[in-house]
């Protein structure tokens, strides 16, 4: 089959590599019907060490089940399912409290001999904790608002539980990505009054606006903290969701949340150490946040997907085939694209 395989910094390349096979009871195949890029992908784009033997990439995918070990039983051949951007068996103690990013038995995709999400098709393990039914559909509109359930709405969707969002609450958003646009998503969802949303990217942060935010910032650093400040007669926001992973998107963060607020991290950190003095400290503020546990939300977010109360599918804006990934890397490297969708 054909899949992605990364080199080294820039150096994205499709390439013939052995189809899955079932290789314990619990694994499913999983034909790929759609996967994307994330935007964590882009790191290693970026930086990562040139090395002789790639490594496979790609961690948020939905297909049709190929074929199932004997011990899987809440699937079976023909279905169409969902894939979290983490396996899990969804039974050890962190499953149960909802940390399966933290499962006892768990992995990631594109390690130790598991298939990555960019290619044709994925030997899932532990597939009964890890896969999530879907209804079958020929909608690409749904098929794609579905997909965002393996990462980022998931995602801007935990960003907005750890900070705390409720009814009638003013949050700002950090990041005018996918996840950042989820994250307006999920607030909004939530039942959050007034998001503004920092980016300087239009036609993002039009999708923001239709995705809830009520005000936009462009500003950055100082400047875009007294902006937000001034928007909220000095006092900051109730709730910050940093969606970027830079320290200075973190430290904009300390600058716009209220007092007793809470700023949540789910952009992946590119810093060792932060703003978390004691100006912090004697403004009871929380640091919060993580990595999704998407396997605990698509139960919850499902429902409203299926209906179309919400699409955040909207956020792909480019669709490839698996031999297109390599431009599709650089595209989102670029900024010419916010999300690529990946259509097999």
């Amino acid at each position: 089959m054909r899949a992605t395989v990364i080199y080294g910094a820039g150096d994205v390349r499709v390439e013939t590599v052995p189809d899955p096979k079932l290789a314990e009871p619990t694994d499913v195949i999983l034909r790929v019907v759609r996967s994307c890029i994330c935007g964590s992908d882009l790191w290693p784009y970026a930086d990562m060490e040139p090395r002789e033997h790639g490594r496979r990439i790609g961690h948020e995918f939905l297909g049709i089940v190929e074929e199932t070990g004997a011990d899987v039983t809440t699937v079976r051949k023909g279905d169409l399912a969902v894939a979290p951007f983490v396996w899990s068996d969804n039974t050890c103690e962190f499953c149960r409290e909802g940390l399966q990013t933290s499962c006892l038995h768990g992995g990631g995709w594109g390690a130790k001999g598991v298939d990555g999400g960019q290619g044709e098709a994925v030997r899932v393990p532990q597939a009964d904790g890890t896969l999530v039914k879907l209804p079958h559909t020929e909608d690409d509109d749904l098929l794609a608002s579905m997909l965002t359930l393996s990462d980022v709405f998931s995602t801007g969707h935990h960003a907005a539980v750890k900070a705390r969002v409720s009814e009638g609450q003013n949050v700002t958003v950090i990041g005018d990505g996918a996840v950042g646009l989820s994250a307006v998503l999920a607030a909004k969802r939530l039942g959050a009054d007034r998001i503004v949303l920092m980016g300087r990217h239009r036609a993002r942060t039009d999708l923001g606006r239709e995705f809830g935010a009520t005000d936009v910032v462009a500003e950055r650093g100082d400047e875009g903290i007294e902006k937000v400040r001034e928007l909220t007669g000095g006092q900051g926001t109730h709730a910050v969701l940093e969606c970027v992973g830079t320290k200075g998107a973190f430290e904009m963060g300390i600058g716009v949340v209220r007092a007793g607020g809470a700023i949540s991290r789910v952009g992946l950190p590119q810093y060792e150490e932060g703003p978390v003095g004691v100006g912090v400290f004697r403004r009871n503020v929380t640091v919060t946040g993580g990595v999704a546990p998407a396997r605990h939300y698509i139960p919850e977010l499902l429902p409203d997907v299926l209906d179309g109360k919400y699409q955040p599918g909207k956020v792909f804006d480019r669709t490839i085939d698996v031999e297109g990934v390599p431009d599709g890397y650089r595209a989102m490297a670029d900024r010419e694209a916010l999300k690529v969708l990946i259509k097999p």
